[in-house]
């Protein structure tokens, strides 16, 4: 069949680009435009090879085999297929699982059931030459792609290159038409500080309701000071430790006036909300009118929960602030009361917590909030919610501007 296909370890492609571009080989450090690196790769792959494409290949790595927001990008662009692996973490690194043995397995079945003349492979890993030598032998031709390496170093298996029809270099002006290194600092939170008034809170006297539950007891129980102790029938039995830093609702009393303090205006407890408007001095209780909003599933019917669907699967690439923006906007065209909007306005960075909550279980559905290097990704959480917000903003910008006459 007179066609090429292109087969892609993402994990080699980007990874070079890192090290060319940012000088290590972490994905993080980069931006990548995959429109435009699948654009660039089917041009180049039809002028090298003389031959239309027939489809790229797009092999990755994913934790629990999730895609990830880049993956559903790049699955629903034409003439693309996502192919992902497992990923692991091993000593503190993560590590791809199947991906090698998946292009193995794709290459040599194309070859056998003869579905192109010729195909690309851009990967450096040894482990696909017997594949390679399986595809020659079925009569196709392999052109082999390499990225440029970083500071002269060699990133290709020596065999792979030897076994190639055909080798070609995807050297850093080529590059850099889709890929682009970070810039180092920035960050969608603002950097943590030290903050007195908070070390001011906590080494203040608890107050009497925190310290009645414990006024009984002595300072130090010889007897219970272990966090566990041995029962009689030998299981462990697990001992609460003393109270001594104060819980939230601990520190709110703190705001308010004690029997013996001094008589001074009473207040209420305060949260301090950060966001892109700098510091934000919030009730810490959601305020009633809250509780009256409807959740986008309450608007939802039958028939947009379908469509909604089908955008999510074919048009909504999962980038945290995108999924923000998708979001707000779909709950705000279905809300019928335009107060809704004006309250919300006015509760500014906090979003009502039914809605919050709805908010992040879509996000979950994109592999958004997952478990990076052991801990909850914040990031995303900030770019989410900050989609939100811009959404809101511009609706209710649109709303304030009288329509032309």
């Amino acid at each position: 069949m007179d066609r090429c296909i292109v087969l892609v370890d993402a994990g080699y492609l980007l990874g070079a680009a890192a090290s060319l571009l940012a000088g290590e080989p972490s994905r993080s450090r980069i931006t990548v435009d995959h429109a435009a690196l699948i654009q660039g790769l089917r041009d180049r792959a039809e002028s090298d090879t003389q031959q239309p494409l027939l489809r790229i290949y797009w092999f990755d790595g994913a934790p629990d085999r999730v895609p990830q927001p880049e993956h559903r990008r790049l699955r629903v662009m034409p003439r693309v297929t996502v192919r992902l692996g497992a990923l692991t973490r091993s000593d503190g690194r993560w590590a791809q699982k199947g991906v090698d043995a998946a292009m193995h397995a794709e290459l040599t079945e194309l070859a056998r059931n003869r579905a192109c003349s010729d195909v690309v492979l851009v990967t450096g890993d040894g482990d696909l030459l017997p594949g390679m030598m399986a595809a020659k032998e079925h009569g196709v031709a392999v052109h082999l792609w390499a990225v440029q390496a970083a500071d002269g170093d060699y990133n290709q298996s020596e065999d792979l290159v030897a076994e190639a029809d055909e080798r070609r270099v995807l050297d850093r002006t080529w590059i850099t038409k889709a890929v682009r290194a970070k810039e180092l600092g920035g960050i969608c939170a603002p950097p943590p500080v030290p903050r007195p008034e908070i070390a001011a809170i906590l080494s203040a006297p608890l107050p009497e309701s925190a310290l009645s539950g414990t006024a009984e007891r002595p300072a130090v129980e010889p007897a219970r000071s272990a966090r566990t102790e041995t029962p009689r029938n030998g299981g462990e039995e697990r001992v609460p430790p003393p109270k001594g830093v104060p819980t939230p609702k601990d520190l709110a009393a703190l705001r308010a006036p004690g029997p013996h303090s001094a008589p001074h205006p009473p207040t209420s407890a305060t949260l301090r909300w950060s966001s892109d408007k700098g510091w934000v001095d919030r009730p810490a209780a959601e305020p009633a009118e809250a509780a009256s909003m409807p959740t986008l599933a309450q608007l939802t019917t039958a028939e947009q929960r379908w469509a909604d669907r089908e955008e999510d699967i074919t048009t909504v690439g999962g980038d945290p602030y995108e999924v923000g923006q998708v979001f707000a906007r779909r709950w705000l065209e279905r809300l019928g009361d335009h107060g809704h909007l004006q309250r919300l306005s006015g509760m500014y960075p906090r979003i009502p917590h039914r809605v919050d909550g709805e908010l992040l279980r879509y996000a979950a559905r994109f592999g958004l909030l997952a478990h990076k290097d052991d801990q909850i990704d914040e990031r995303d959480r900030y770019a989410i919610r900050a989609g939100f917000w811009r959404e809101v903003d511009v609706r209710t910008a649109t709303e304030r501007t009288p329509a032309a006459e």
